[in-house]
């Protein structure tokens, strides 16, 4: 096996190497892995807090703490409205898991999802300009097993410091109970996105690949492959959006969901997949090969992989066939593989392939513009108009079987789906703030664009340690030792 020999003052030269393509996606998430490792040990995290407000001496603590700021808390204690004013409030997100299903590594422990919620964090101010606390709550019973009221008091009791709330990697059925519970119960917005930022994005790619590929959303056949937060939620979206529940079939862990699935029926845990369960599929497909043939879509939210999505499931699908594999770290079937058992567009959840598929895409302009305009929830009306400004911006730049969506690096993308979250909201009446569809993406642009220039700067000016060579050599050997094997 050949040793990598390129370039490393940049990741992307390493995705430009010189491996078998069977080896190269794998060489890719070994490396990815290994490097971020690495470097969070480097840089011990990868957010810190910092002040807004200038301390041009130490007499400005007068002002900022006390005597001054008594003012503050008296004018909040008599209006709370102003406490989103006063305060960062009003640009800032809890980001709350128990850590019971982090990624495609499941239950990580009280701690585990700490990397990931400050990931989050870090996208959100990037991309979103938006401010933002990454919470593990133990939930826990001496036993270990979360318990969803105790998550849902803790939220309870955080919302008078947070905008809003991002719930993640939360376990079935616990998501869903905390999810509804909260989305009624708080006075801002409670955002679950492992189910509605993903379901957004799912559906904007699909938006976009039925375009190219000249179907319509109520004739087309879907196969939804995993029953998760992810994928009914999605199922949900595409209802809404006109696909027929008839032409809909939904796996889970023990096969296709009908009505005939009695261990569905009377389970607690199951109810979301048991609604489904009697009004889709009513051929009753317990296999994939049965609901595979004819189909036009595959959207997969299941097991990491690869090799879970068989290609010849795909080689059964309808002309011009849709594959989406989104698993995490890896996708259920690498595009390559998809590419030639016959797909005509393949997504991921991955940055590095082709149609990024990734709720990277929905929660910064979502949250972005949800709190600009003080909304009180965010609703399925305003994810999915969230999807429809994803898709219209790609489709302005133009799309291919290879580029159906927006990628994170597209200026202005946030900016623009913040504006039409916002404006939504407003339509719906959810939003305590009402402004000009101009104001709002003009202000979404700015925080943003501010955002990224003092992220810059801290870089040019060694505030932020600069990467390792180091690191990414070491990263890179420890990936041609495993790959070698």
């Amino acid at each position: 096996m050949e040793v990598l020999k390129t370039d490393l003052s940049n990741l992307e030269d390493f995705f430009n190497c010189n491996y078998l393509v069977e080896n190269r996606a794998l060489a890719q998430t070994i490396f990815l892995k290994k490097l971020a490792e690495l470097m969070h040990r480097y840089y011990q995290g990868k957010m810190q807090t910092l002040p807004k407000a200038g301390i041009w001496n130490f007499n400005w603590f007068n002002v900022w703490y006390t005597p001054g700021v008594s003012s503050v808390s008296t004018t909040i204690r008599d209006n709370p409205g102003e406490s989103f004013e006063l305060s960062n409030r009003g640009n800032l997100v809890a980001i709350v898991t128990d850590s019971t299903r982090v990624l495609g590594d499941g239950d990580c422990g009280i701690y585990g999802g700490l990397g990931v919620m400050e990931g989050k964090a870090m996208l959100m101010k990037y991309l979103g300009g938006l401010d933002a606390i990454a919470l593990c709550v133990n939930d826990r019973n001496p036993e270990g097993k979360p318990v969803p009221e105790k998550l849902i008091d803790f939220v309870k009791m955080l919302e008078p410091s947070v905008g809003a709330v991002n719930l993640e990697d939360i376990s079935q059925p616990n998501c869903y109970y905390v999810l509804d519970d909260l989305r009624f119960s708080c006075e801002i917005p409670v955002w679950h996105d492992d189910a509605q930022g993903t379901a957004c994005v799912t559906l904007a790619g699909l938006i976009n690949a039925l375009k190219l590929t000249d179907k319509k959303m109520s004739e087309i056949r879907v196969v939804l492959y995993g029953a998760g937060a992810s994928n009914t939620t999605i199922a949900r979206f595409l209802l809404q959006e006109g696909l027929e529940p008839i032409n809909l079939v939904m796996f889970d862990s023990k096969g296709a969901l009908h009505s005939e699935r009695v261990d569905l029926a009377n389970n607690p845990a199951k109810f979301r997949q048991w609604e489904f369960a009697q009004k889709t599929n009513p051929k009753h497909f317990n296999t994939m090969e049965e609901a595979m043939k004819d189909a036009d879509v595959l959207i997969s939210l299941s097991t990491p992989g690869p090799d879970i999505i068989k290609p010849e499931w795909i080689r059964l699908m309808a002309d011009k066939p849709i594959v989406f594999a989104c698993a995490n770290p890896v996708p259920e079937i690498y595009p390559y593989a998809a590419k030639k058992a016959g797909a005509f567009i393949v997504a991921t959840g991955r940055g590095d392939f082709p149609n990024q598929i990734n709720n990277s895409l929905g929660f910064p302009g979502i949250l972005k513009g949800a709190l600009l305009v003080r909304a009180r929830q965010i609703t399925d009306a305003m994810a999915i108009k969230a999807a429809y400004s994803l898709a219209d911006f790609a489709e302005k730049r133009g799309i291919s079987p290879d580029s159906i969506i927006p990628r994170m690096d597209e200026a202005d993308v946030f900016s623009y789906e913040a504006a039409e979250v916002a404006t939504q909201a407003i339509k719906e009446g959810v939003a305590r703030k009402v402004y000009s569809y101009d104001y709002l993406y003009n202000q979404a642009r700015d925080d943003i664009q501010q955002a990224r220039e003092t992220c810059h700067k801290m870089m040019n000016d060694g505030s932020i340690l600069p990467v390792s060579r180091k690191l990414i050599e070491e990263a890179l050997q420890y990936t041609n030792n495993l790959i070698s094997k």
